[in-house]
């Protein structure tokens, strides 16, 4: 089998590209002329790499043509504070749109949509896990992001729509190590330097990358047509995380909470600093206000469906700190 991943330069779609190439499945990969791949320079010469970018249909479609799977990983987060809706739309939304057409032109035998458990929605909680079945609701607490996930979800059914065999995974917040100063890695980065004041008040579920690329490729072979399905590892609180992640670090654990109030009020300084000086805030207003909520899901189709397993945070934690005492 060979399949054709977008992002396989990114924080999970080099973990899937280097799944797929343990399991004997041959990899084609789109990376933009301007991407580093140095997660992949063990297994560089095992990829077939395409140059280009998502807004090319015809270069798409062409190098769909010898391929029977699609993972489309590729993404923009826009947690900077700085970053424009006009981009996650560009990217999230038109970006999906022009792999579907694509998909749909070269015939492909199966697409896997990497999306996110922000493009389920976040209503206003009423104490449940959130679950594959919760209808989208525009909400305040939906981020930008989260809008262009879901809007992107809306292209892979109108997809289905037209003959496309697509499946979607919702990862959680995806841990695991990675590159320096990206993704989560920061979050231990700044814990192991002493950088980090505080704890949010909120709390989420977290999954470790290698068991997110296990289930995209589960989903590939198991998934069924039109269906997405939410890999999620834990529902655990800040509070949870952080102390779990010092203890594998070997660093003090923050004790101090922050209210959401006083975390918001930081952001807009973040913010407002990162405008005058031209960098990335540390800390955005959606991050702040994501961070002091709580929303908690449900994997358990993912565990009847696609066989998914999940191993125990602390291990996450650990392999997570081997990466950042390596750094240092």
């Amino acid at each position: 089998m060979k399949v054709f991943i977008t992002g396989a330069t990114g924080f999970l779609g080099s973990v899937l590209a280097k799944s797929c190439l343990d399991t004997s499945i041959q990899v084609k990969a789109l990376r933009r002329p301007t991407s580093h791949n140095h997660s992949l320079q063990d297994v560089n010469g095992q990829i077939e790499w395409v140059e280009g970018s998502l807004d090319d249909v015809d270069l798409l479609s062409e190098a769909f043509r010898d391929v029977q799977v699609v993972f489309h990983c590729a993404a923009f987060l826009g947690f900077d504070g700085n970053s424009s809706k006009e981009l996650l739309q560009t990217v999230n939304v038109e970006g999906t749109a022009h792999v579907i057409n694509a998909a749909l032109s070269a015939g492909i035998s199966r697409l896997v949509h990497i999306s996110s458990i922000a493009a389920i929605g976040r209503s206003p909680s009423n104490g449940a896990e959130i679950d594959e079945s919760t209808e989208w609701v525009e909400s305040t607490a939906n981020t930008a992001y989260a809008q262009s996930k879901h809007l992107a979800e809306m292209e892979v059914y109108r997809g289905t729509a037209e003959g496309l065999d697509a499946v979607i995974i919702n990862p959680s917040l995806i841990m695991g190590p990675g590159k320096r100063g990206e993704n989560t890695m920061q979050i231990a980065e700044r814990l192991f330097a002493g950088r980090l004041a505080f704890m949010p008040s909120g709390g989420t579920n977290v999954v470790d990358v290698e068991d997110v690329a296990l289930a995209a490729i589960a989903a590939m072979e198991q998934g069924a047509c039109g269906e997405r399905y939410i890999v999620g590892g834990h529902n655990m609180m800040w509070r949870e995380i952080l102390p779990a992640l010092a203890l594998a670090l070997d660093v003090p654990s923050q004790k101090k909470m922050i209210s959401p109030r006083a975390l918001l009020y930081l952001a807009r300084i973040s913010e407002a600093w990162g405008k005058i000086s031209h960098s990335k805030p540390t800390l955005s207003k959606e991050a702040a206000t994501t961070s002091s909520s709580t929303y908690f899901y449900s994997n358990a189709k993912a565990i009847a469906n696609l066989g998914s397993t999940f191993r125990p945070f602390s291990e996450t934690a650990l392999r997570i700190a081997e990466a950042v005492k390596n750094e240092n």
